[in-house]
């Protein structure tokens, strides 16, 4: 996506997918070929530097765990100057920009400044997530919805945007980003909504990759099947019928019943 048809952009914000570096689009690794300026992230894989320019200036304004080495404002305020010395710069973002990303953030400040962007869509997490661990997302006669969530804000915030009511009413697919941190507070909050004890949870880390690590439980075994783990961050959660639809899933959730018999 273009921000307007008549200039050319010097900025592309360019998703890096979920982790595998075979995952990023045609497009995306184009881009970091002919970059000559890249400010990337945390989850982009490093490896995907390699197709960059030797000449290629390489910016990192990685954010994990609440460290940040650069605040949003001033990720803003590097893709903006770099902009203006007329050098072509890729954003890289692990993901989509679009999804939990902040690209939208940074597409306005792109927009204010006067300065032409492009957006290339990555592979989302939840979707790289779904694809390495055989879990479908929406499944006929099991899940028609699928509901994203950010952990971060029922990690951080003492309220919520989330009608946890309605989530255990409708029984969709909930996939939460960025959710080791979070990830008791969604089970308790799903218990405390109604969510049947035998819902299925399945916590995946550093999807797509060779060391990816899949923690299969209920809600009602999830914390016990956690503190007996340990999983490394990034990680997602997915929370729903879905889940059995994995076959790996499904045998552990049935060894999981067979220890509980």
């Amino acid at each position: 996506m273009s921000s307007t048809p008549f200039s050319a952009p010097r900025v592309f914000l360019v998703g890096a997918g979920p982790g595998d570096p075979r995952l990023i689009t045609v497009r995306g690794r184009d881009l970091i070929a002919l970059a000559e300026v890249i400010v990337h992230d945390e989850l982009a894989n490093r490896a995907l530097l390699d197709w960059a320019q030797p000449q290629a200036e390489i910016v990192y304004v990685g954010k994990r765990a609440g460290h940040h080495y650069a605040q949003q404002a001033e990720i803003n305020r590097i893709l903006v100057a770099h902009a203006r010395t007329g050098r072509l710069v890729v954003r890289l973002k692990g993901g989509d920009p679009l999804v939990f990303g902040r690209g939208g953030e940074e597409a306005e400040a792109l927009r204010e400044a006067g300065i032409a962007f492009e957006i290339v869509p990555g592979v989302t997490a939840a979707v790289g997530v779904a694809a390495s661990t055989a879990i479908p997302l929406t499944h006929r006669g099991v899940s028609s919805a699928v509901l994203f969530v950010t952990g971060h804000e029922c990690a951080e915030k003492s309220g919520t945007a989330v009608d946890w009511d309605a989530v255990a009413r409708v029984k969709c697919t909930m996939v939460v980003y960025m959710g080791l941190k979070a990830a008791r507070t969604i089970v308790e909050r799903l218990r405390s909504a109604g969510a049947e004890q035998d819902l299925p949870v399945a916590l995946v880390s550093r999807a797509t990759l060779p060391d990816q690590q899949m923690v299969v439980a209920t809600l009602g075994t999830f914390e016990t099947e956690l503190l007996t783990r340990e999983v490394p961050s990034p990680a997602l959660l997915i929370i729903g019928e879905v889940v059995r639809q994995s076959p790996a899933a499904a045998a552990a959730l049935a060894a999981l019943a067979a220890l509980e018999a």
